[in-house]
């Protein structure tokens, strides 16, 4: 195990170096710099600026300051906002995007795995269709168009939950569930086809044969092999939801990570274009291994030696 997770680490930092390789290539392959975006500046003043961010240095010597300022932890200076660091931007918008992430993950465990197994375990029954109807529109409606259904039903028809903002728990609900909705569809679609194929297996026939009750053969033997699938599902989409869904965030008026991703494109604020895209990678890689890890313990049949 711990060799496996050396190796994986090692990998690890090569994706990365990977990662920042092309999206430094990318951004500065994009027209115009920073300070163009606007009003034009005076010649003087614009030489100034780049003097400042050294961004009148070659190409090579901006990438290995980068890297090295990296390793240290240092993302750099924001170019939009002068008094913020890329890592203020994160320190800040990061925890307000993973309480959402986490609630909106929570929602689809919740919900999608008890569907997915009461759709597996009663299939062709009214209970089955009901679960993958509801899986379908999850899955199919985007998540802007329910966060737009859900302010114009609950918050400008009924007046039960705020229509935007954050602070209190109320101010969760709507864009927790609206964020949550795709992958409680996918994560019910993913169960329900596991978890028929797992009850078909010979050792849940064995286990039924030797008399254990039914929740017992469910939930200990047939479950806990059925649910992989999902696990491995959930490590691209725990990244995707912790570090920000910028539509959500943008229509609920959310102060998260999310937000900085699209605006750091067109402000062409290259260091934070490369510290939100760093750090997103670092959060899918690092769930990918927790994935990893977790197969062992939920199969014993796999080993990483």
């Amino acid at each position: 195990m711990s060799r496996f997770i050396v190796r994986r680490l090692v990998s690890m930092l090569l994706v990365l170096w990977v990662v920042t390789t092309l999206t430094f290539a990318l951004m500065k392959a994009i027209p115009g710099g920073p300070f163009t975006a606007e009003k034009r500046l005076p010649p003087e003043v614009l030489v100034n600026l780049e003097a400042r961010y050294r961004l009148n240095d070659p190409l090579w010597k901006q990438y290995l300051d980068y890297l090295g300022n990296m390793a240290r932890f240092d993302l750099g200076p924001s170019f939009k906002y002068e008094d913020l660091t890329v890592n203020d931007i994160i320190r800040e918008g990061f925890p307000v995007s993973a309480e959402l992430g986490v609630l909106a993950l929570l929602f689809a465990l919740a919900v999608g795995v008890p569907a997915g197994l009461v759709s597996a375990l009663r299939q062709y029954s009214t209970a089955d269709y009901i679960s993958m109807l509801w899986a379908l529109l999850g899955v199919s409606i985007p998540s802007f168009l329910l966060a737009t259904l859900f302010i114009y039903v609950f918050g400008l028809r009924l007046h039960v939950l705020p229509a935007g903002g954050w602070g209190t728990p109320a101010h969760v609900l709507l864009p927790a569930i609206a964020l949550g909705m795709y992958p409680t569809g996918f994560i019910a679609r993913l169960t329900r086809s596991s978890m028929l194929e797992v009850i078909r297996q010979d050792y849940v026939r064995t286990a039924r044969a030797k008399g254990l009750a039914e929740i017992v053969v469910t939930y200990r033997h047939a479950l806990k092999n059925a649910i992989i699938p999902v696990v491995t599902y959930l490590g691209p989409i725990t990244a995707a939801v912790l570090t920000g869904s910028f539509v959500v965030e943008r229509i609920f008026a959310i102060p998260g990570l999310g937000r900085h991703f699209v605006t750091s494109i067109y402000n062409r604020d290259y260091t934070v274009i490369m510290g939100t895209t760093v750090f997103y990678s670092v959060f899918l890689v690092g769930m990918n291994l927790v994935v990893d890890v977790a197969y062992g313990f939920l199969d014993p049949r796999i080993r990483f030696d």
